[in-house]
């Protein structure tokens, strides 16, 4: 924000949107995440010592969780910075770019329909395969129902982590901050576990997202329920009621909001029992049974994550038409 107006941090961001639309995750030139996960890896290799007690663990934990945030941020500053100084539409370019690059709507969408295309054709083997890409659940033994709960829990989560929070960062701060997020995100889907190896360790991680998540996870309940509201066969009243009544059940005090509203939206029941390495796990269920989940309703939900970018990226233009005029 301090680097740009914010009728320019808009623009960018409305610019942002459309080639993550269009063109989803780069191939080339090497995503960030990429490099934010090998930082993260080698900080790991270097700090973490098995023989570590519990409050030693969590201090070198913390360490790596700001030092990654550290690094993410001034990086993308720094990268700026040096473009703007050849040109200052190359800075926008840059920055445009790299705000892209930590939302991930066209990703989201084609990791769903690589398990909805093959449950179409019957072809459960290769929809297990494609589900156990998103998830970390047992998927070797899931049925249509339960491989359509995986992915429509992972779409629903992921409204938050990979459109919302993103965005919300790159509004208030430009690429920089939301690169930081993006960052924090990553950190916690890579070290941020409650098993023996990470719960110390990881702990700094976890809960730094679960910050960064608080108020985007709040408005993304508010957005999946005026998208409910707006789609046929959708039931606003009762996303909302989903929504008040099971969230907090979510061990998650933010994943629980995005997938109480959409099984509310959809008439179905999220959660349940899930395997992990073989040891069977009960997670909160959310919302009602009133009919069995269909590969039908993978579709719904990647609907309600493009719902929800619509409706931001027609409030955002509302936004830029008030500066500019």
């Amino acid at each position: 924000m301090w680097m740009y107006s914010w009728q320019e941090i808009v623009s960018m961001t409305i610019a942002a949107i459309v080639i993550d639309w269009i063109l989803g995750d780069p191939k080339w030139p090497t995503h960030p995440v990429i490099h934010i996960g090998r930082w993260i890896r080698g900080i790991e290799k270097m700090l973490r010592k098995d023989t570590d007690s519990p409050g030693w663990l969590r201090a070198k934990g913390i360490l790596l969780t700001v030092s990654t945030i550290g690094i993410s941020f001034f990086s993308v500053m720094v990268l700026i910075m040096a473009a703007r100084s050849v040109h200052e539409w190359l800075g926008y370019a840059v920055s445009t770019w790299l705000i892209s690059t930590t939302i991930a709507i066209k990703g989201l969408k084609d990791a769903a329909y690589l398990v909805y295309n093959p449950l179409r054709k019957g072809e459960l083997a290769d929809a297990r395969k494609y589900t156990g890409y998103i998830v970390g659940r047992d998927t070797d033994e899931l049925g249509e129902e339960e491989l359509t709960r995986a992915v429509v829990e992972t779409v629903a989560e992921n409204i938050v982590d990979a459109v919302i929070s993103p965005l919300f960062y790159a509004l208030l701060g430009g690429a920089p901050l939301a690169m930081l997020y993006r960052a924090s995100n990553t950190l916690d889907s890579m070290v941020g576990y409650r098993n023996d190896r990470y719960r110390h360790f990881g702990w700094a991680s976890a809960r730094w997202d679960d910050v960064m998540n608080w108020i985007p996870a709040r408005l993304t309940g508010l957005l999946l329920i005026l998208v409910a509201l707006l789609q046929p066969r959708l039931s606003a009243k009762r996303s909302a009621a989903a929504v008040r009544r099971f969230a907090h059940l979510h061990p998650s005090p933010n994943s629980g909001i995005p997938e109480s509203a959409v099984a509310g939206a959809l008439g179905i029941e999220l959660g349940g029992l899930n395997v992990y390495g073989g040891a069977a796990s009960e997670r909160a269920r959310l919302g009602w049974p009133l009919r069995p989940r269909t590969q039908q309703d993978i579709v719904y939900a990647v609907r309600m994550l493009y719902g929800v970018s619509f409706v931001v990226m027609g409030g955002l233009l509302c936004i830029l038409l008030v500066l500019l005029f």
